[in-house]
């Protein structure tokens, strides 16, 4: 996966192609990069901001609780214990819909969902397209679509056009607050400030894109090799055999240069990818994954120490983005293989393009996937019909006439709501809805209030009707939403799988609860949600970042 290789550690094709290449042309003299002035920008600024408390959020690809108390109960992760014993730990913290990076990252930066960022996934289908979009979900995947539609949608058209124009970043909405801000290896970060994306000569060959091509992002930005500013600088781990720098010890090799030269933006977000790899191949048993995300955070730590100084002048705050799924071994049929399952109609093949035969699109994403109607007279619930044959699928749902539908696989009941009425849950979000609440396994009960009423409260899919919502009215289109059920996973072909080893991309507890630690301050979010955290970040910023 584009995402997967830069995020997951992964050796696969693409690395070994790109290794053999740069050996093949190594003798070539490189054509000189223009340099970034990131350090330069952030320095003129720091210089009349003394004395402000900095902002660190290191965001960790697949962090989850049950890995971190089984750590520290082994005595494996001394820097997690010694964070939780001296801070603020929330181990359920909400994150958004799907449960995939790119779509989380989207939420984060922006605090709204994706029916306001417009970033419905890591796979989707834009209404009367060509093609289906994907930011590249594995190297059979990348290779079905092709190499160039994928690098320019993750590498130019995810910030530059995907994310809603309209809607501000924090980035963009620190820098005009008057605050300076960075980020490391984020994977969405529209800002701001002109930055270019290149590479050295070698490899900037093998890749189908017109380079180098500017970009904006925040202040100081450090994507991998794609755009270092501390090429010559410092020694930092981004070559070919590094995954181009998309790496956790980049990223903190990034940061540790900048707290100890004292050139640590107000805001900094650091993005550590490769213990989603490890939970992805081997499980949620892993123990490898985490412990070696421990030890890049004592080094955070340390960094601090080396100039004498603690983090009392920082606000260092650790966070999953989403949770896993443990999937079924090989042998208990654990892949749901969608276009199966649709084998009625005329479904499009993994990159190909749409013509007027084609009935269904698919836009697999883990255990979650949209299905998109092409042709009026199929029906979502006709769709949804056939789908909910399989046993191990979870949940479907669809929006018509303003009303979001949703059955279960094997189950006659049905349910559907919308937003508003008399109903509120615990996030002060208000809905009508009809039928069988236990499909989302919703709970009413009365409330405490002088106003009388119904309080609706969750179970095992956290903040279900807001974030389907989201996810549903993310982009145009007639499409449904599937998810597998824990212990299975969706594919179509070229789709990565993981029998035995961990998925994410579902509604369920198991991929949407994710652990939350602050460190320096008593103040936490509204709500324990990551579409909550972008206000609560500019807050902590104004309150006592400029104490």
């Amino acid at each position: 996966m584009l995402w997967k290789f830069f995020r997951g550690g992964r050796l696969d094709f693409w690395l070994l192609f790109m290794v053999l290449c740069l050996l093949l042309s190594g003798c070539r003299r490189p054509t000189p990069i223009p340099k970034e002035q990131d350090l330069l920008h952030i320095q003129s600024i720091n210089d009349t901001s003394v004395g402000k408390k900095k902002v660190i959020f290191v965001l960790v690809d697949s962090l989850m609780d049950a890995a971190i108390q089984r750590g520290i109960k082994h005595k494996e992760l001394p820097t997690f214990q010694y964070l939780l014993q001296h801070g603020q730990y929330y181990p359920d913290m909400i994150s958004s819909f799907p449960t995939m990076s790119i779509s989380i990252d989207s939420t984060l930066l922006t605090g709204r969902y994706p029916d306001a960022h417009h970033v419905p996934g890591l796979t989707w289908y834009p209404h009367h397209g060509k093609r289906v979009i994907g930011y590249g979900s594995g190297p059979l995947e990348i290779l079905r679509r092709g190499t160039k539609p994928v690098l320019t949608h993750a590498l130019k058209d995810l910030n530059g056009k995907h994310l809603n124009p309209h809607l501000p970043t924090i980035y963009e909405d620190l820098k005009r607050l008057g605050f300076t801000s960075g980020s490391v290896n984020g994977l969405v970060y529209r800002g701001m400030t002109k930055h270019l994306i290149n590479l050295p000569q070698p490899l900037r060959e093998l890749v189908p894109l017109a380079l180098p091509f500017q970009v904006k992002g925040p202040d100081f930005l450090a994507f991998g090799a794609l755009s270092n500013p501390l090429d010559e600088v410092t020694d930092l781990p981004d070559g070919p055999v590094d995954r181009l720098g998309f790496n956790d010890r980049y990223a903190v090799g990034v940061a540790k240069y900048l707290i100890r030269t004292g050139e640590l933006p107000d805001f900094l977000l650091i993005y550590l990818p490769d213990l989603d790899g490890k939970v992805h191949k081997h499980g949620l048993a892993d123990r490898e994954g985490i412990q070696e995300t421990d030890r890049r955070l004592k080094e955070l730590l340390e960094a601090y120490e080396a100039r004498a100084r603690t983090l009392h002048d920082t606000i260092l705050i650790v966070a999953g983005d989403s949770g896993m799924s443990q999937v079924l071994p090989k042998d208990q049929q654990p892949v749901i293989d969608l276009p199966k399952l649709l084998q009625r109609y005329h479904v499009l093949p993994t990159g190909e393009t749409i013509d007027n035969s084609t009935e269904i699109a698919l836009a697999v994403n883990d255990t979650m996937a949209y299905v998109y109607s092409l042709k009026p007279e199929v029906s979502l619930k006709e769709i949804a019909e056939a789908l909910r044959s399989d046993p191990r699928l979870d949940i479907i749902s669809w929006l018509d006439e303003g009303w979001i539908h949703c059955i279960k696989a094997r189950d006659s009941a049905s349910m559907k709501f919308k937003p508003g009425g008399d109903l509120k849950d615990p996030y002060k979000q208000s809905w009508t809805v009809h039928g069988a609440e236990k499909i989302l396994d919703l709970r009413r009960e009365s409330h405490a209030e002088k106003t009388g009423g119904l309080r609706i409260t969750y179970g095992k899919y956290p903040d279900p009707l807001r974030r389907l919502q989201g996810a549903l009215q993310s982009h145009e289109g007639r499409y449904l939403i599937v998810t597998a059920k824990p212990g299975y996973e969706l594919a179509e072909a070229g789709s990565p799988t993981h029998p035995g080893g961990g998925a994410h991309g579902g509604l369920d507890a198991s991929t949407s609860l994710v652990p939350l630690i602050i460190y320096g301050t008593d103040k936490k979010p509204d709500f324990l949600r990551i579409v909550d955290l972008k206000p609560y970040f500019i807050e902590l910023l104004q309150t006592e970042g400029r104490k």
